[in-house]
């Protein structure tokens, strides 16, 4: 049981790495189907245009798909056309797009995965390359070549050019090799430019490492707690609200937070020195809130804090 108990710990220590490992492995496997199942090059002018729409459309898909799932898009935009001080309090108006850029730094990372995956097999590249018009880019690839290399280069991806299978063989190759680089290239930008992106965030970081493991862990613990409280409480009021429909009689008063509560509950947690609050919901539970007098009934502000945050 020690040893099992120890495993499933290192386990969840590692979620993040088996995470982006499960996505790096479902990114392959989808890149292989859509070549072998999808993916015909038409050896025609068309060819730039279905090369690149393979390469790119995908993972402009992830990227959509990146920001639908990611908690932080709805806890910022939701209700900002009601109120848009939510996304732009005052004195914290940059606030929006710091957290939009941590999102949509997320939300590349299966784009990224996609579009290396899709370079270093060098199939749709091949495709939309052979079908260039730029007379420099095909004096580039059909160097040394035949003529009919340049007149139809289009037909290379298909093996029916007027080449020899040599030379149709030598281009085809030399297109991938391209393709290659370009993906070695773009896996070494992501990965340079997010080591970057964490060193800085480190840097700028206003807690230690030991308090900011346990800042992660807490915000984990209580966004489970969260859930089981959210799915205990909505069991009891629709019991409740069940039991006086069935036996026509009035309801007990049931404790729920009030508006303004879940307003501010739901706000993006800036961490402050002077108040140790490890996320929105403690923030609100140690410092209380109250109505601003000057905006409207869904415009709020924390007792105490509306200096510090």
């Amino acid at each position: 049981m020690d040893a099992f108990q120890g495993i499933l710990k290192f386990f969840l220590n590692q979620k993040t790495v088996i995470g982006y490992s499960f996505m790096a492995l479902l990114t392959v496997g989808s890149e292989r189907l859509f070549s072998l199942v999808a993916f015909k090059c038409p050896c025609s002018t068309e060819n730039v245009v279905y090369g690149l729409v393979f390469l790119f459309a995908p993972a402009w898909v992830l990227l959509i798909l990146g920001f639908f799932l990611n908690g932080k898009s709805w806890r910022l935009f939701t209700g900002c056309c009601v109120n848009p001080r939510k996304i732009f309090p005052k004195g914290h108006s940059c606030r929006f797009f710091y957290v939009l850029g941590q999102i949509t730094l997320s939300s590349l990372v299966a784009p990224m995965m996609w579009l290396s995956v899709a370079l270093l097999n060098g199939t749709f590249y091949e495709c939309a390359m052979s079908g260039t018009k730029s007379s420099r880019l095909v004096g580039l690839i059909c160097q040394g070549k035949p003529q009919e290399c340049r007149d139809e280069l289009h037909k290379v991806s298909c093996g029916k050019t007027s080449m020899t299978p040599a030379d149709n063989e030598e281009v085809k190759l030399s297109l991938q090799a391209q393709s290659q680089i370009l993906g070695w290239c773009l896996i070494c930008s992501a990965s340079f430019f997010s080591l970057l992106t964490t060193c800085y965030a480190r840097c700028r970081s206003k807690v230690s490492y030991l308090q900011l493991s346990f800042w992660k862990t807490y915000a984990q613990k209580e966004k489970e707690q969260l859930e089981n409280t959210f799915l205990e409480y909505a069991k009891k009021l629709s019991e409740r609200n069940l039991k006086c429909f069935f036996e026509n009689k009035r309801p007990e008063v049931f404790p729920m937070p009030t508006f303004a509560a879940w307003e501010a509950a739901s706000e993006l947690h800036s961490f402050h020195q002077s108040k140790q609050h490890y996320s929105t919901l403690h923030k609100v539970v140690e410092d209380g809130l109250e109505l601003s007098p000057e905006d409207d009934e869904t415009t709020m502000v924390l007792v105490g804090t509306a200096h510090s945050v």
